[in-house]
């Protein structure tokens, strides 16, 4: 715990000094957000190149700004910009929802379609409410959690 002094007060005789702490009251509420580091988990050509730096997500389209299973981000992946839907990640979601060792994207076009043919890790099952944007998504899955 740390503190500063904020503001001082001079009366006649006394000097006041009124102490401001610092304590970090809120907690982390972000699953996925701008400067994330995240995992392709499907077989498309980019996503399965080496890569010195991990790819980066630059934008979530949400209103909030923060991305959680089903939501589309944008990514920075070896200098090109890619879309993709987000199929997992590290922070404890809704009940009953799996929690993942990373932060699992899979690369999809401006159409939805997905780019690799194939799913590399079990897909979250309450996806499949969204089956309707993302049905060819859903059916390269190899699995179900």
């Amino acid at each position: 715990m740390e503190f500063k002094a904020s503001i001082c007060i001079q009366t006649e005789r006394c000097f006041y000094v009124y102490f401001s702490y610092l304590w970090n009251v809120s907690a982390v509420a972000a699953a996925i957000q701008k400067m994330t580091r995240v995992r392709v988990v499907d077989n498309s050509s980019l996503g399965n190149t080496p890569y010195h730096r991990p790819p980066r997500v630059i934008h979530v389209y949400t209103k909030n700004g923060v991305g959680k299973v089903g939501d589309r981000v944008l990514l920075a992946i070896k200098g090109q910009k890619k879309k993709a839907l987000i199929v997992g990640h590290k922070m404890p979601g809704e009940r009953m929802a799996p929690r993942f060792d990373s932060n699992n994207v899979v690369l999809i076009e401006d159409n939805g379609n997905p780019t690799g043919t194939r799913i590399k890790v079990p897909v979250p099952t309450h996806l499949r409410k969204l089956e309707g944007d993302y049905s060819k998504v859903l059916a390269i899955a190899n699995s179900f959690v």
